[in-house]
């Protein structure tokens, strides 16, 4: 009798557990329905950002190397309220931006940081109503002297021009700034 008690009560616990895990959801509450990218490419040295369409009231951007990790760092940019439409962006290279700009740079990358040595960087922005994105810097090094100075790796969706972002955002991801269509 005491077997079957406790075989009935093994079972139970097990029918919960799968019962549980039957009903959480693995999609993050506030993920967009579509994933979320961002254009890199790298030319004469040049880390470029493209947001793929304007992101309107930016009034930061960070970059995340290697997030998550023991050498992750960052680079925070800034812009004055109420913000600046931002598309394209020459993020890091062979000298230091142009402070000039409409974007400065506020936290600088740690003195003598070799960012080509980075595994990923990571993009969000502060501001409008934004997602973040991801690439692989070694891929971006690597291939982005094969494609037209106008393409760009937009993560899983690869090497993008102006009219394949235009016919895929929305279908097949989101631009970081494009709001969720759900």
């Amino acid at each position: 009798m005491a077997d079957i008690t406790r075989g009935s009560r093994v079972a139970c616990a097990a029918l919960l557990v799968v019962a549980v895990t039957a009903a959480c959801d693995t999609k993050a509450q506030f993920a967009p329905s579509l994933p979320p990218e961002a254009g890199f490419r790298v030319d004469d040295g040049v880390l470029k950002l493209w947001t793929g369409t304007p992101c309107e009231g930016v009034t930061g951007l960070r970059l995340t190397f290697d997030s998550g990790t023991q050498t992750s760092t960052e680079q925070v940019w800034t812009a004055p309220r109420p913000g600046v439409r931002v598309e394209h962006v020459d993020l890091l290279g062979v000298s230091s931006p142009d402070a000039g700009g409409p974007l400065e740079i506020r936290t600088p990358l740690p003195a003598g940081y070799d960012w080509t040595k980075a595994g990923s960087v990571n993009v969000a922005v502060d501001g409008p109503k934004a997602n973040g994105a991801k690439a692989d810097v070694a891929q971006v090094l690597r291939e982005s002297a094969q494609h037209p100075s106008g393409s760009y790796l937009f993560g899983r969706s690869g090497w993008l021009d102006a009219a394949a972002v235009q016919r895929e955002n929305r279908k097949s991801f989101l631009t970081i700034c494009t709001p969720d269509p759900e």
